[in-house]
């Protein structure tokens, strides 16, 4: 029986005013969206730790407003992928693993670097980069308590058990696209994330122990929805993933593949503008879970 991967499919964000009445029942509180996205998905991306260091509060309530099993991602702060270009990133590094994310417990998920479009390949920064990322809670709570006055009084400096983080990287640069790139990833077991757009490099390759997808319109950035067809080869190529297996049907830098292996595979859809998100990612949620039935039947057929 071939092993597979947890598949997690949901939406970047919760807190959009055009969803409400449309994927939002009308009347529900706002502080409210939230449970009822995570009814229907599995997982969400936060976006507010991009724009600002958030509070321990927050993550508390985020993490109580959902079930067991539920995982989060988490955006790095755009203070250092942007505005620093990942200088001097030692004491934001620390404000931002302690400012509350690891209240999520066990429902903390892999954390993704977002790069501007503007930002080029630089293997000796992205290597050393790379080197200061904590690879566990504890090693992330060590590494808060070297925080700084912006958190101060209100830091979270504490896991409440020893789990291992997994980090992705987005890429907006076509100096990107080169095998050397790829085999930096892989060799700090960081995820290029699978980011579907016409404005930005969409490249194939896995490089890490799971794998980010980011959905954010393939015609029109944040605005265009996936047809049936379209969700029909994307849940083939998570299938494909959390097996272990590719499928090549896109670009790829480096013309070596990973090493096969079952994968866990997490997915955001970021096309909210015209509030195709939430009913994409449900479509394609029913999309993999008919090709998962379909191929343990066909498993179970084949030893009678």
């Amino acid at each position: 029986m071939k092993r597979s991967g947890a598949i997690r499919i949901g939406i970047s964000g919760w807190r959009y005013k055009g969803w409400r009445g449309v994927f939002y029942p009308q009347g529900l509180r706002q502080k409210d969206e939230l449970a009822f996205a995570a009814q229907r998905f599995r997982t969400v991306e936060i976006n507010g730790t991009f724009y600002s260091l958030q509070r321990p509060e927050y993550f508390t309530a985020w993490r109580d407003a959902t079930p067991d099993g539920f995982v989060f991602a988490v955006k790095g702060p755009r203070f250092i992928t942007h505005m620093l270009k990942l200088n001097r990133s030692d004491t934001p590094l620390a404000n931002f693993f302690g400012n509350g994310m690891l209240a999520l417990g066990a429902k903390l998920g892999p954390i993704l670097w977002q790069f501007p479009p503007n930002f080029r390949f630089n293997p000796e920064k992205l290597a050393e980069f790379f080197g200061k990322l904590p690879r566990d809670t504890e090693a992330a709570a060590a590494l808060a308590r070297k925080h700084d006055h912006r958190i101060e009084g209100r830091a979270y400096l504490r896991a409440d058990a020893k789990r291992p983080l997994r980090y992705a990287m987005e890429i907006r640069h076509e100096s990107f696209r080169c095998r050397e790139f790829i085999e930096l990833l892989r060799a700090h077991n960081v995820a290029l994330a699978v980011a579907d757009t016409v404005d930005w490099p969409l490249l194939f390759d896995v490089t890490a122990d799971f794998v980010y997808c980011r959905l954010h319109g393939s015609e029109q950035l944040y605005a265009s929805g996936y047809e049936s067809k379209a969700l029909d080869l994307w849940a083939k190529r998570l299938v494909a993933w959390g097996e272990g297996r590719e499928l090549r049907d896109g670009d790829c830098a480096h013309p070596k593949r990973a090493n096969a292996a079952a994968r866990d595979v997490y997915v955001y859809f970021d096309n909210d503008a015209k509030v195709r998100a939430p009913f994409d990612a449900l479509a394609l949620q029913d999309k993999v879970d008919h090709l998962l039935l379909a191929e343990k039947r066909g498993r179970t057929a084949g030893r009678r």
